[in-house]
């Protein structure tokens, strides 16, 4: 059986399948057994989703539906979750997907990254002096309370869109970010608010370590709780600055478990995110 090519890649140890379709010839429609294969850690190559690397042009064919949402960008980033669901958007994965571009010679040395997802363009340029890249993930949205229940355990949060949904659950200093194990989307659990939510949510735990300085967990719809969210922790971050009345153009450090990201929400209602981007592998697979 023949393979096809495969990239795998992550940012602060959110990690990534990545699959070069440039004009979606080898894929076509990427079906969720597929996307479930690739991202299982043990019979596959393993992943917390799956990047379709794919020109905008070639994703309108596939999917009609996009047509004229999707802007000019000539690269369009296809996110599938671990469980093959459709994902609006990842920061991290928006990152990972431009290393990928940069590496290759498919983008103009140097020039911003304009990248079209199902939450818009996203553009996405390499950090001043480092290595790490910036991506701009455009205006949040701060809405409204709600709240977060797991098991007998409940905590309010803070309902943050930024082209997907979160929920932003402070912790208190003494707890220890939040429930290990499956949280998942919470769609079974007592209070779910199905309003508020429709589509599921990200949740993130988050404890305050100092001044613009904080801490957090999360638990992703369609991949269960993962080491890093880049939306999420710009979700974090806004509901933060927002709580403390911080002033625009403040960076804060959000640490993950997988390692530090630096968000700037500016002066022109812009969320920036900083952060690093490694391609780790390359190869072929017949899955």
């Amino acid at each position: 059986m023949g393979g096809y090519p495969f990239l795998k890649g992550h940012g602060t140890e959110n990690d990534f399948v990545l699959l070069p379709d440039h004009d979606g010839a080898v894929h076509g429609a990427l079906d969720d057994a597929r996307v479930v294969a690739l991202c299982d850690r043990r019979a596959g190559i393993g992943g917390d989703g799956v990047l379709r690397v794919i020109r905008t042009r070639s994703m309108a064919r596939i999917d009609p539906a996009l047509e004229g949402r999707v802007g000019s960008a000539e690269w369009f980033m296809d996110y599938r979750n671990a469980d093959g669901s459709i994902a609006e958007m990842c920061g991290n994965g928006v990152r990972v997907f431009v290393r990928h571009l940069i590496d290759e010679g498919l983008v103009p040395a140097g020039a911003p990254v304009p990248v079209a997802t199902r939450a818009g363009i996203k553009t996405v340029s390499v950090a001043s002096g480092t290595d790490e890249l910036v991506a701009d993930l455009g205006r949040p949205l701060l809405l409204d309370s709600s709240t977060v229940t797991v098991g007998n355990a409940s905590w309010k949060a803070r309902h943050v869109d930024l082209g997907n949904p979160h929920a932003v659950a402070f912790l208190d200093d003494a707890d220890d970010l939040g429930p290990h194990g499956p949280v998942g989307p919470l769609l079974d659990e007592p209070g779910y608010d199905h309003d508020l939510y429709p589509h599921g949510v990200n949740i993130e735990f988050v404890r305050r370590l100092g001044p613009a300085h904080v801490a957090m967990r999360v638990h992703e719809r369609g991949s269960g709780e993962t080491r890093s969210c880049g939306t999420g922790a710009c979700a974090v971050m806004v509901a933060t600055a927002d709580a403390d009345g911080a002033s625009r153009n403040t960076a804060y450090a959000v640490d993950v478990p997988g390692g530090r990201l630096t968000i700037t929400w500016t002066a022109d209602d812009r969320v920036l995110l900083q952060g690093p981007a490694v391609i780790v592998a390359t190869g072929t697979t017949s899955l």
